[in-house]
């Protein structure tokens, strides 16, 4: 860190010594180079920018145009997503934050907890960025008690991938699933009717969320799993290990996912926009498979709800340069760039008429995607919710494998939940 600093100070010398040289030959020939000269982005314009994985590759693609408009120079760092919530929180705690960073939206809560990010309530009322334009259950990712931190910046959400050869009609009901499961099972004996890695808590949450569930009760103080809505989509889920309907295993024991969907291994699988691509590139030509949204617990509900993801764009508070990164914001929120960023990454744009670019709207298996995100929820906006998911898949598994009942499983994770929160609890409480 000391190295790093003596060198930005030789850095910064040598570009003093510059811009006095160049300023005194142009005093010496015309005023109009002087201008031209002195004219350049101050250093102070120049933003931190922390961008996660490829995105924060890609982006610096992005940035000369910025630029070009604004004058204002963007410095990008990379990391990569296993390490960026320690070096965030590392950052925060010794007051070595960014201007800007992309944030993954279930990590804001957390960091408006200990004070890091600026409320972006002021700068939205005169900004051309507007919440109508985004999809409700993203943009509510983004409030913690009402308030706004982040602006979405890409998304994601689950939907239901399915062998169109096994399944001709996607499900829309957890009647019609439960039925189309059974179906592919009588059909294929030594086959699975769909994937469900029990070490993963996205599944069962997901089916809780299609049912109304809050998780969590008004306040985010004690868990809600003995709720009625939460207890009957966790006992689904448990169903369809029970009726054989799903292998209990966890995603470590599928030794490769691809390979096992194009051999007709199971016909279903709930994954996100990431696996387009990838079912694109890795499955043969032969192999018919398409997207569909989530079914619902009755018709009248569909497309059921599924869970809002994404990553958003988060202002820091200890920033000197918050005009200058605002704009960056605001650059990166235009449609075109979000189509721009799309061609780049393939992340599916947060702005909606974004999703009117022809390489997003005449994509069929995105067509999915674009329904089900006008029909998505945020988890629960507490930093301790990481911790709870973590409780449900191992009492989800422990349920799927038997060593517990549901109703066991629904009270050991209400006891945990409540365990967990005991602090929250304790800090609401002094207010």
């Amino acid at each position: 860190m000391n190295a790093e600093r003596r060198m930005q100070n030789v850095e910064l010398r040598k570009s003093a010594s510059r811009i006095f040289l160049n300023s005194a030959f142009c005093i010496l020939h015309s005023a109009f180079i002087f201008f031209s000269c002195t004219s350049r982005p101050a250093q102070q314009d120049r933003l931190k920018f922390w961008g996660l994985g490829r995105e924060g590759e890609v982006v610096a693609q992005m940035l000369p145009e910025f630029t070009r408009r604004t004058g204002i120079r963007v410095d990008v760092q990379q990391i990569p997503w296993t390490a960026a919530h320690e070096k965030l929180l590392t950052a925060f705690v010794g007051e070595a934050t960014p201007d800007l960073a992309q944030m993954g939206n279930t990590w804001i809560p957390e960091f408006v907890t200990v004070g890091a990010l600026d409320d972006l309530t002021p700068w939205l009322a005169r900004s051309s960025i507007r919440p109508s334009d985004y999809f409700p259950g993203i943009w509510a990712t983004n409030e913690v008690d009402n308030v706004v931190y982040g602006v979405p910046w890409y998304v994601d959400t689950r939907v239901l991938f399915y062998r169109t050869d096994l399944i001709p009609a996607p499900p829309r009901t957890w009647d019609e699933w439960m039925a189309t499961m059974e179906r592919v099972k009588q059909k294929h004996p030594s086959s699975w009717a769909i994937l469900l890695p029990t070490n993963q808590s996205e599944e069962v949450t997901i089916m809780a969320l299609a049912n109304h569930s809050p998780l969590l009760n008004a306040s985010g103080t004690e868990g809600a799993f003995r709720d009625g809505r939460f207890g009957r989509a966790f006992q689904f889920f448990v169903t369809i290990f029970r009726k054989q309907l799903a292998p209990p295993v966890a995603n470590t024991q599928v030794a490769n996912v691809y390979q096992g969907f194009a051999q007709g291994d199971f016909a279903m699988y709930l994954t996100g926009p990431w696996n387009v691509g990838e079912f694109r590139k890795r499955l043969p030509p032969d192999v018919k498979w398409a997207t569909a949204p989530m079914p619902a617990p009755v018709a009248s509900d569909w497309p059921g709800m599924s869970m809002a993801g994404g990553s958003s764009l988060v202002l820091f508070r200890a920033s000197k340069k918050k005009e200058a990164a605002w704009k960056l914001i605001e650059f990166l929120s235009e449609p075109a760039q979000q189509i721009r960023f799309y061609e780049l990454t393939q992340d599916l744009p947060a702005h909606r008429a974004a999703w009117k670019a022809p390489a997003v709207a005449n994509d069929p298996p995105l067509a999915a995607f674009r329904e089900q995100l006008e029909h998505v929820a945020p988890l629960p906006r507490v930093p301790e919710w990481e911790q709870i998911a973590t409780e449900i898949y191992h009492d989800g598994e422990a349920a799927v494998r038997g060593r517990m009942t549901v109703e066991q499983a629904l009270a050991d994770l209400d006891r945990k939940a409540d365990h967990i929160l005991a602090k929250r609890r304790w800090v609401l409480a002094q207010r």
